[in-house]
């Protein structure tokens, strides 16, 4: 049955016919209801009336409504109206891949990006256990934003299940293909797939290789004048090089396709997501790439490293043996990338040895796990991980390279070079993952910043006290000096300052004989110093290299980019993406921003929904009626911060306040009416409300200058409506707790002020009892503690009960009061039942899933008002690890 023009499918009014095929019509149709254009796939009645071809529409349809991510259609919606099944799915503008391929080849570039993304949308599908099964250019949409994935109709389901709520969908009892039974289109087909095996995640990746072999030729990998030539040339025949119809195609590309259209599976890529980083390095080196790693890495370095000493050679002699003319000397940088080791992922800083020959990283295990100190020595094949470092963060190196400094179980510690048991030099009050970096210079003093906030200390190398060498500045606004960086006297060091306001940051220079410091540049930036003479730090993800001299303290001249493309952190919280040593060699991580999704888990950490976009997002917190949300997010051109209100159902989203100030940490008040947050104008910081619909202006609740022009940020409000907590962070007492009375003067009291830090109070939902966090024991841990407003002040009083058990984070109430949940120190979401009246009482915990989340100071998660569902800001799996890139003799490329 065709729809003519007008028709309706429920709230769908049908506008044109798109195409057609053996599995469903596509019309152009608009959403009556949201007013948008939408694209309906409607189910023919010939697979309607067969159950088994109906059963694979529904398995369509829950395999895409699994998956979120930019380069694979959305599906919006599923029905049925008068016995006609349909999908309802992102409309998306553009041609499919089969078209522009009309016009032969593509640009490499273009082969590359569409390429990467592709592998990457193929990627979050395998993670889902779903298997695409039918990709060819015809299921490939060419949009303005990129590439869109379509059809996933022929998508199976690992045997395995994949994630928990995929394994639920098979609910066949047999599988709804038989076997030896073809699907897909056989140009694009693996070889288990012709001949009626079973496919997985390495089908799509052969599929994979035969568009990016058609994208880059013009031409099909495989060819015959029949089916069965065909099936013949797909199951021995080897395509011939991309270079030898492309002779300005890189060679690198070649290798990659024909691992993609290896016969045994085995010998393919494994995964999607390593396909696509081999797709983005040889896109970030031009075609001459040098990647550094185990197996055939390591010997595509050896040739590529060959072939460049060759080319170098020839062109030197071709200058001395000219005639007439004198030797001259050929000097530029040498560039080559260092892979993560297999299995893992880099994670934090990047720190060079300080006689350039070693690479110290963290990386961790790609399924999740603690960090380990790895050491890559570039005249070895392979890096090689420090034994009992799990859970490092912030290492550094001794002047002399034999020691390497770092963070982890609370404590600073230093192990040899080589290995062995870690010493313990100074044993903090903060959480390792807090820390924010260190430095050792030659009299053995070691500068370390310890926590995300605070001033930097001093302690010696050999172990002992830690003394403050810097003091927060509170008149600009200063809350943390981060990233120290010894210069070469030993005794000046670079630091970071942040003050609120990106425009009251920037790199300072301090000095171990006095208090007195001096602003070198506005920049909101870990830095470096290298010889002879140049300041490194990295403006908008550019590395830039400006003269410096290291007596005056002074820059001069102008910057110079020597990097791009770094790995954004806005937040300043990884650590110094770049590194570099006395005699040249430079180090540094590039990547795309630290992207999240505001993903739905269910009790059992089962994703069953997203909310939104990817993006940098902080602090989500759901309105109390659950419909609504407020979170930060991050800018990711300005690095600027700004709240969004977002409808959950609808997933629309509008910026609460439309200026160029910063605003972070969205709390809604009782009745949802007003969302208070922190806001920063310039250096000036203050505590803000506005109707949570966005009219009107906004109001001041609380200057800083109130609470000692201290950084302040709110944390809940109280059902009642009357009182609101925040943190401030105090030089003398850490982390403190203060309430804010929304009523009469709003004198604010302060709750909680011990030497230790305490953060992150929350309201019972009965308004009796506040819990929050609390690092006394040398670990955060969740605490409650009965609220009492019957005096002038309010207090908190009576006895105090722990509710973690091993460290905890982030507390948060169920709306009926009768369940805590906390992020537990291993990174899972735990639960414990409570009991609010007439008493207070706990249970034991019970770990529900693991969270994946980042650490942060400020919450990462809220729970749905039935208790049932958790909005987690989880970091996208699904993200193209970028290699780190190693620049020998980096000067020699700067402009003479």
């Amino acid at each position: 049955m065709t729809l003519a023009a007008g028709a309706r499918l429920g709230p769908y009014e049908i506008a044109s016919m798109l195409g057609a095929g053996g599995r469903g019509e596509v019309y152009r149709a608009r959403d009556t209801r949201l007013e948008r254009t939408v694209a309906i796939k409607v189910l023919p009645s010939s697979v309607a009336d067969s159950p088994d071809r109906r059963a694979r529409f529904e398995r369509e349809a829950r395999a895409i409504s699994t998956l979120n991510h930019p380069h694979i259609c959305t599906l919006h919606d599923i029905g049925q109206h008068d016995g006609v099944d349909f999908l309802v799915m992102e409309y998306l503008e553009g041609e499919t891949l089969a078209e522009r391929l009309q016009g032969g080849p593509l640009p490499l570039e273009q082969v590359l990006r569409y390429g990467s993304e592709m592998a990457g949308a193929l990627d979050r599908a395998h993670r889902a256990g779903i298997v695409h099964r039918d990709l060819k250019p015809g299921n490939v949409m060419l949009t303005k934003s990129g590439v869109k994935l379509l059809d996933f109709g022929l998508a199976k389901l690992r045997a395995d299940g994949g994630a928990g709520t995929v394994s639920a969908m098979m609910t066949a009892e047999k599988p709804l293909t038989g076997e030896g039974t073809l699907l897909g289109t056989l140009p694009y087909m693996s070889p288990e797939q012709v001949e009626g095996k079973d496919a997985d995640a390495r089908s799509d990746i052969w599929a994979l290789g035969t568009v990016l072999y058609e994208m880059a030729t013009g031409t099909r990998a495989f060819e015959g004048k029949s089916q069965a030539s065909l099936i013949g040339a797909i199951l021995k025949d080897e395509p011939p090089p991309i270079t030898s119809r492309q002779p300005l195609a890189p060679t690198a590309l070649d290798r990659v396709v024909k691992a993609c259209l290896a016969k045994d599976p085995d010998e393919r890529w494994q995964s999607a997501q390593d396909l696509a980083s081999e797709l983005a390095w040889i896109a970030a080196d031009g075609g001459v790439q040098a990647a550094i790693g185990g197996g055939r890495r390591a010997t595509r370095l050896v040739w590529v490293l060959g072939l460049a000493c060759a080319l170098a050679l020839g062109t030197l002699l071709s200058f001395a043996l000219r005639p007439g003319r004198e030797p001259q000397r050929l000097i530029i940088p040498v560039r080559f990338q260092i892979a993560p080791p297999d299995g893992t992922t880099f994670t934090g800083p990047v720190a060079v040895s300080p006689d350039g020959t070693r690479i110290l990283f963290l990386a961790a295990p790609k399924g999740g796990g603690p960090a380990s100190l790895w050491i890559r020595s570039l005249d070895a094949v392979a890096p090689q991980r420090l034994p009992a470092t799990e859970g490092a963060n912030q290492p550094f190196w001794s002047p002399d390279g034999r020691f390497i400094g770092f963070f982890a179980d609370r404590k600073l510690k230093r192990i040899d070079d080589s290995g062995g048991s870690a010493r313990i030099v100074w044993e903090g009050t903060g959480d390792s993952a807090d820390a924010r970096g260190g430095t050792w210079n030659g009299d053995d003093v070691i500068a370390i910043a310890p926590n995300f906030e605070g001033a930097l200390l001093r302690v010696p190398a050999s172990g002992g006290e830690a003394t403050p060498i810097t003091t927060l500045d509170r008149g600009r606004g200063e809350y943390s000096h981060r990233w120290p960086h010894f210069l070469p006297d030993g005794r000046h060091f670079l630091y970071v300052a942040l003050a609120g306001g990106h425009d009251a940051n920037g790199i300072y220079v301090g000095s171990l004989d006095s208090k007195q410091t001096s602003l070198v540049i506005r920049a909101t930036s870990a830095v470096a110093y290298a010889p002879p003479g140049y300041l490194l730090y990295a403006p908008e993800r550019s590395l830039a290299a400006q003269p410096f001299d290291p007596k005056s303290l002074k820059l001069s001249g102008e910057a110079a980019s020597v990097g791009d493309q770094l790995l954004f952190d806005p937040q300043m919280t990884a650590g110094r993406p770049f590194s570099v040593s006395a005699n040249g060699t430079l180090a540094y991580r590039s990547g795309g921003s630290a992207l999240t999704q505001l993903t739905w888990l269910d009790r059992q950490g089962n994703t069953i929904g997203s909310i939104a976009s990817p993006g940098e997002y902080h602090a989500p917190r759901l309105s109390p009626d659950g419909k609504r949300l407020a979170v930060t997010r991050i800018d990711v051109r300005s690095a600027r911060g700004d709240v969004w209100v977002i409808d959950v159902a609808r997933g629309a989203a509008s910026r609460l306040v439309s200026d160029a100030s910063v605003d972070t940490i969205p709390v809604w008040s009782a009745d949802a009416s007003r969302i208070l947050f922190n806001s920063y104008r310039g250096a000036d910081q203050a505590l803000l409300q506005k109707s949570s619909h966005g009219g009107g202006s906004e109001e001041v609740v609380l200057q800083s200058g109130k609470v000692g022009n201290f950084q302040s940020f709110f944390t809940d409000s109280s059902p009642d409506g009357r009182f609101v907590a925040f943190d401030t962070l105090d030089p003398t007492t850490n982390l403190d707790v203060w309430i804010l009375p929304l009523e009469g003067d709003r004198r604010p009291a302060r709750l909680i002020g011990t030497p230790a830090g305490e953060w992150g109070a929350e309201f019972s939902p009965d308004g009796r009892w506040l819990a929050y966090q609390s690092n006394e024991s040398g670990e955060a841990e969740v605490y409650v503690q009965a609220f009492s407003a019957t005096s002038p002040v309010p207090v908190l009083a009576g006895e105090r009960w722990q509710v973690s058990a091993g460290g905890g984070r982030m507390p948060t109430w169920s709306r009926d009061g009768k369940e805590m949940f906390y992020l537990g120190a291993d990174g899972k979401l735990m639960a414990v039942d409570v009991k609010t009246a007439p008493s207070f009482a706990t249970g034991r915990p019970v770990a529900l899933f693991d969270a994946r989340m980042k650490v942060s100071p400020d919450r990462q998660y809220d729970v749905s008002p039935d208790g049932q569902r958790f909005l987690v800001r989880q970091p996208l799996a699904d993200q193209v690890a970028a290699p780190m890139t190693v620049v020998l003799d980096w000067a020699a490329g700067l402009p003479r």
